[in-house]
């Protein structure tokens, strides 16, 4: 990338924490694995307006809604239109993005008539890789969601988690996968170690994890955004900005779902420092 080049920010806010009854064996999320993480139903809809202001005051483009659990139910597709329509009444200028789970077009066309942007949904590995990782739901429903969004006309987030066991092959079969549905942000993670979970370590080295970026840009040319996402900090250190060498031109600021990044003050200030703008206004 250029210097001159736009970096976008995306925050995640974790709306409904560490209640998921699945069993994908990468997240903390999932009470079969009792990791030590906070554990709430639902956020306060006044604090997850209060997390959007603060995520714009810090230069954030895009805002994320999560929710733990398979996917969506009514209970849960209320609470997040609700969220959406406190969201847009501020008048932020925020890409609100939600993040529940395998949806049907049903719902989606509900989170989109709330006012939500985007739908992020990621495949997290290959079809041929995905059992060893989850055996509760099948790959096949996360990438039909992925159609379903693109169905209704919302704009679709769709990424992985590198560095779970998947041997190179597989994940070239993932970006394969994800390039077919023509994303417009593609969020790559890499596997953050937790002592509760069955993945012990993460198998991909820095050097490996770099080129694993360029290689996404390369194959899905016309997404918008290669974002780094979760396992950032942990995965490059003291070299996370050379993502944007790379090819990517996005990543999480903030915290994450159950894991804490660096400051937005000090990402920012670093993004300053090696002389990268960043994206303000939404697209």
């Amino acid at each position: 990338m250029k210097n001159n080049d736009e970096i976008f920010l995306c925050a995640i806010c974790n709306i409904e924490s560490g209640t998921c009854n699945e069993d994908c064996k990468f997240c903390t999320q999932s009470v079969k694995y009792k990791a030590d993480i906070q554990r709430y139903k639902q956020k306060e809809i006044a604090q997850i307006v209060e997390e959007a202001k603060r995520a714009r005051a810090n230069n954030a483009n895009g805002f994320c809604l999560v929710t733990a659990g398979k996917g969506l139910t009514p209970k849960r597709l209320e609470y997040v239109c609700e969220a959406a329509k406190a969201i847009k009444k501020e008048n932020l200028g925020l890409i609100l993005i939600a993040c529940n789970g395998i949806a049907t077009v049903e719902d989606l066309q509900t989170l989109k008539d709330a006012g939500v942007d985007a739908y992020n949904h990621n495949l997290e590995t290959a079809r041929d890789f995905y059992d060893e990782i989850c055996t509760t739901h099948p790959w096949d429903d996360r990438y039909q969601t992925c159609l379903n969004v693109k169905q209704v006309g919302l704009r679709l987030v769709c990424g992985g988690i590198f560095g779970m066991g998947e041997t190179q092959e597989q994940r070239i079969s993932m970006l394969e996968s994800i390039a077919s549905l023509e994303p417009m942000n593609v969020p790559l993670n890499f596997f953050h170690p937790n002592e509760a979970l069955p993945i012990v370590k993460n198998t991909i080295t820095r050097e490996e994890a770099f080129e694993l970026i360029t290689l996404a840009r390369k194959m899905i040319p016309n997404a918008m955004k290669i974002m780094v996402a979760g396992g950032r900090e942990v995965m490059f250190g003291d070299e996370q900005y050379k993502i944007f060498e790379k090819g990517a031109n996005a990543f999480v600021i903030g915290d994450y779902l159950t894991t804490q990044g660096k400051t937005p003050a000090d990402d920012i200030a670093e993004l300053e420092k090696h002389g990268y703008k960043i994206k303000r206004e939404r697209d």
